[in-house]
């Protein structure tokens, strides 16, 4: 018994001569433990609770709400679309709008403006013309 003792508490037990006496060694050398332990453990369930609140508003503030800020825009700007509008396509084609439907905007492709292609609202991801300069060497 005394040896299961010293090692749960981690201090030498001294044998006395009655049970009694034993048990309040035992129990002040758990209490000194607890004491020891706790002070290193933070603040316990509360602690715990608002880190892991910290983490979770630390996680949206980086993640969700810059993700949701972007996705408002591009709908906000997809809602936007005029007939002769210059765009991008999502599969990086350049454009320009030609007629527009409730789901549907008519892209007008190619140098010539020749082909005409019917393409999702949403597959649209900007109203920027190309960057192309004319010069060649």
């Amino acid at each position: 018994m005394n040896l299961l003792l010293s090692l749960l508490t981690g201090s030498p037990v001294v044998v006395m001569d009655g049970a009694e006496e034993a048990a309040t060694q035992a129990a002040e050398a758990v209490t000194q433990t607890a004491q020891a332990s706790g002070g290193s453990m933070g603040f316990g369930t509360i602690g715990m609770i608002i880190y892991i609140l910290a983490l979770v508003a630390i996680f949206y503030f980086l993640a969700i709400r810059p993700s949701r800020k972007r996705d408002k825009e591009l709908k906000a700007m997809q809602a936007a679309i005029q007939v002769g509008d210059d765009v991008m396509t999502s599969s990086g084609f350049y454009g320009k709008v030609v007629e527009i439907n409730e789901q549907v905007v008519v892209v007008e492709f190619g140098t010539n403006r020749g082909v005409r292609i019917p393409v999702k609202k949403s597959e649209i991801l900007g109203n920027k013309a190309p960057n192309v300069s004319s010069e060649t060497k």
